[in-house]
C-alpha cells in the first residue's frame, strides 16, 4: 500500500492485499512442494494441477467407495485425501477481499510484537456503584450529570498506575444495554464486575458474567460498597461460585478486590489486580502497522461533523491517515484522547476520538486504515453496497414473514415503534429491550432505530405504519410536532430509559393513567446572545410557535438534542418585565444556572398539567 508519509519510523505493513483478487489466483504447488488452493475444485483441475492422470484420482476414490466424475467437485476432505495418496502437502488459502477486512487473520512477526495496555469493561447490576467506581478510578464526577445516575453512552479513557497503562471501556449498566455491553466485552481483555457487598448477585449481575464467558475473557470481581452497614463479602463471593465465578480463597481464579468506590477505599489495590491479570495474558501488538479497531460509540456534532470514537486494537493510527469506518470513510483530520488533548498518534489499546469521516458509522463497526484515499473511498463504497443488498434482502424477508405471522396468529395484536435517540448506541440499546418485552398476545415491532432529532420523515413514516416515535433524550421541533398533530402521530419522549420500558410494560397490561402531564406552551430560536457580568447570559429570542411564559419549565434544545433543562430566570420585552411572549415576537431572556446557550439553539417551555 506504499509507505505512508505520515508515519516517522519503521514502515507499516499493511493488513490486507486489495491487489489478489481470489478468483484469478490459481491453485499451484510452490517451491516447497506444498499443493496450495483457494477454492473448490473438479477432478480435472487437481489432476491437472498435480500433474496425474485424472484416471488414477477416480480410480483410486472408486477404491475409497467415492462415484466421481471428471467434472465432479470434490470437497477439502477429498483433495487432502488424493494429495495424501499421491505425496504432496497441502493447504487451502483464504484470500480475503479488501472490503471484509474484519475477516483478515493477522499473524505478526513474534519480534515486532510489543506489549500494550489491557482493555477493561466495568460491568455490574444497576446502583451497584459502578459509575461510582469509574469516577473514583478517573478522579472525575460523572454521577452528577447523569440522569437517574446511569451511563447513558460508551465512553473510554486510559488510566495509569506504577509506569503501566490501563484502558476502560465504560459500558451502561442498566439491563436494557445489554447489546452495547456484550459488544463491550467483545472487546476487552478483562471484565471488572461490580457487586455490591450488601445487595450480592443480581440479575444484570447474572447477565454480564454471561457477556464475559461468551467473550472468554478473566473476571476481577470488584466487592463495592464495604463501607456500609450490611456489607457482607462473604455472601457475594458464595452466590457467584453457583455461576462459575470463584473466587481465590475458595480455590478459584477469579481474584476478589474488596471496596468502597465512595469513600475511593483500595481502589489502587483494583487496579493492581487488573496489572497483574494483564501481565498473567501477556497481551501484545504490532505497533508498526496500518490501525484497525472498534468503533465504541459515534454521533453528529453540530459545528465537526461526524465524529467516532474508536478504540486500536491493532497497529498505529497517525493523525492524516485515511480510513474505511464501517461504510464510511474519510481522513483522521484531529484526534483527541478523553481529556480533549490533540493526539498525533494512537498506537493499540488506545480509544480517541476522531472527526472527518464522511458520514456517522455506527457503534460497533469495524475500522481500518490505508495510505491512499481513493482505496480507502472505494473499499467504503464496496461495503455500503454490499451492506445495503443485505438490508434489502432482508427487509423483504421480513416483510414476508410477517404477512405469513400476521395470518396465522389470527388476533394477536402488532405494536410498531420507532425509536430516536442520542446517539447510535443508545438507539440499538432501546430497540433491543423494546424488542424483548413481546409476549403472546401483544408483538413489539421496532420498524427504525436510529440517531439524530425526530423529524417529519418519522412523522410520515409513523402515519404510514401506524407506529408510536419514542424519543430518547432528542426532542422534536415545532413544524415535527405540528405535522405529528396533523397526522394524529403519537411522540412520546423520555430521558430516562428504564421509565421508558415500564411505560409501555404498563401500557401493555392495560395500566397507563397518568393523571400528571407535560404541555408544551412554545418554542423560541436563541437568535443573539449578550454577556451582563453581573446577571450571566441574556438570550435575544424570536418566539417561533406558542407562547413563553415568565417563570417557565424550560429545556434547552440544539440540533434536536436536549443539553439543559431547567426554569426561566426572566422574561423581558423591550426591557420591561412581561408575563408572557407569543409567537412572532421577540424578546430577552435568561435561564436559571445556566450560561452556556449558543446561536440558533431552541428554548422550549412547558408545563405539567392534571389530565382529566
Amino acid at each position: 500500500m506504499g509507505k505512508n508519509k505520515n508515519f516517522k519510523g519503521p514502515q507499516r505493513e499493511t493488513n490486507v492485499s486489495t491487489k489478489v483478487n481470489a478468483d484469478k489466483m490459481k491453485s499451484k504447488i510452490n517451491k516447497g512442494g506444498v499443493f496450495v488452493y483457494t477454492k473448490a475444485l473438479s477432478t480435472a483441475e487437481l489432476a491437472e494441477t498435480l500433474n496425474i492422470p485424472v484416471s488414477d484420482i477416480i480410480k483410486f476414490l472408486f477404491m475409497q467407495g467415492k462415484m466421481i466424475t471428471i467434472n465432479t467437485i470434490l470437497d477439502d476432505e477429498l483433495i487432502g485425501t488424493v494429495c495424501l495418496q499421491f505425496g504432496f502437502d497441502f493447504q487451502k488459502k483464504h484470500i480475503v477481499e479488501a472490503e471484509n477486512f474484519e475477516e483478515v487473520e493477522i499473524n505478526d512477526d513474534p519480534s515486532k510484537l510489543k506489549e500494550r495496555p489491557p482493555v477493561v469493561t466495568i460491568m455490574g447490576h444497576v446502583d451497584h456503584g459502578k459509575t461510582t467506581l469509574i469516577d473514583a478510578i478517573r478522579n472525575s464526577n460523572l454521577v452528577a450529570g447523569e440522569v437517574g445516575g446511569i451511563s447513558q453512552e460508551i465512553g473510554a479513557y486510559q488510566k495509569e498506575i506504577n509506569g503501566k497503562k490501563i484502558t476502560f471501556i465504560d459500558t451502561p449498566g442498566h439491563e436494557a444495554f445489554t447489546a452495547m455491553r456484550s459488544r463491550g466485552a467483545s472487546v476487552t481483555d478483562i471484565v471488572v464486575l461490580v457487586v455490591a457487598a450488601d445487595d450480592g448477585v443480581m440479575p444484570q449481575t447474572i447477565e454480564a458474567i454471561d457477556h464475559a464467558k461468551a467473550a472468554g475473557v478473566p473476571v476481577i470481581v470488584a466487592i463495592n460498597k464495604m463501607d456500609k452497614p450490611g456489607a457482607d463479602p462473604d455472601r457475594v463471593k458464595t452466590e457467584l461460585m453457583s455461576h462459575d465465578i470463584i473466587a481465590e480463597e475458595y480455590g478459584g481464579s477469579n481474584i476478589c478486590v474488596e471496596i468502597s468506590a465512595k469513600k475511593k477505599n483500595n481502589i489502587e489495590g483494583l487496579l493492581e489486580a487488573i496489572i497483574l491479570v494483564s501481565e498473567m495474558q501477556e497481551l501484545k501488538a504490532n505497533p508498526d502497522r496500518y490501525a484497525l479497531g472498534t468503533v465504541l460509540e459515534a454521533k453528529l456534532d453540530k459545528n465537526e461533523g461526524p465524529k467516532a470514537t474508536l478504540l486500536v486494537q491493532n497497529g498505529t493510527l497517525k493523525s492524516g491517515d485515511f480510513l474505511v469506518v464501517g461504510t464510511s470513510y474519510g481522513k483522521a483530520r484531529r484526534m483527541t484522547n478523553e481529556h480533549n488533548k490533540v493526539l498525533k498518534e494512537a498506537t493499540p489499546s488506545t480509544p480517541v476520538v476522531v472527526i472527518g469521516l464522511s458520514e456517522v458509522p455506527e457503534a460497533g463497526d469495524r475500522f481500518m486504515a490505508f495510505s491512499d484515499e481513493s482505496e480507502a473511498r472505494e473499499i467504503a463504497n464496496k461495503r455500503r453496497l454490499i451492506k445495503e443488498n443485505k438490508t434489502r434482502n432482508a427487509t423483504s424477508a421480513a416483510s414476508l414473514d410477517d404477512l405469513f405471522n400476521l395470518a396465522k396468529e389470527g388476533n394477536i395484536q402488532r405494536l410498531n415503534i420507532i425509536v430516536k435517540a442520542d446517539s447510535t448506541g443508545s438507539a440499538e440499546a432501546v430497540k433491543a429491550s423494546l424488542e424483548k418485552l413481546s409476549t403472546d398476545d401483544i408483538k413489539i415491532n421496532v420498524i427504525r432505530a436510529t440517531s439524530g432529532a425526530i423529524t417529519q420523515s418519522d412523522v410520515l413514516l409513523a402515519s404510514a405504519s401506524h407506529a408510536i416515535i419514542y424519543g430518547f433524550n432528542v426532542r422534536p421541533d415545532a413544524l415535527t410536532r405540528a405535522k405529528a398533530a396533523e397526522e394524529k402521530v403519537e411522540i412520546r419522549l423520555h430521558r430516562i430509559i428504564y421509565a421508558l420500558i415500564e411505560e409501555i410494560q404498563a401500557a401493555m397490561k392495560g395500566m397507563l393513567a397518568p393523571t400528571m402531564v407535560e404541555k408544551i406552551t412554545g418554542q423560541a430560536e436563541i437568535r443573539k446572545l449578550f454577556k451582563v457580568s453581573k446577571i450571566g447570559t441574556i438570550a435575544g429570542c424570536m418566539v417561533t410557535d406558542g407562547v413563553i411564559k415568565n417563570n417557565s419549565l424550560i429545556r434547552l434544545m440544539r440540533e434536536g438534542v436536549v443539553i439543559y433543562e431547567g426554569k426561566l430566570g426572566s422574561l423581558q420585552r423591550e426591557k420591561d418585565s412581561v408575563k408572557e411572549v407569543k409567537a412572532g415576537f421577540e424578546c430577552g431572556l435568561t435561564i436559571e444556572g445556566y450560561n452556556d446557550e449558543k446561536e440558533g439553539d431552541i428554548i422550549e417551555g412547558y408545563e405539567i398539567v392534571e389530565e382529566k
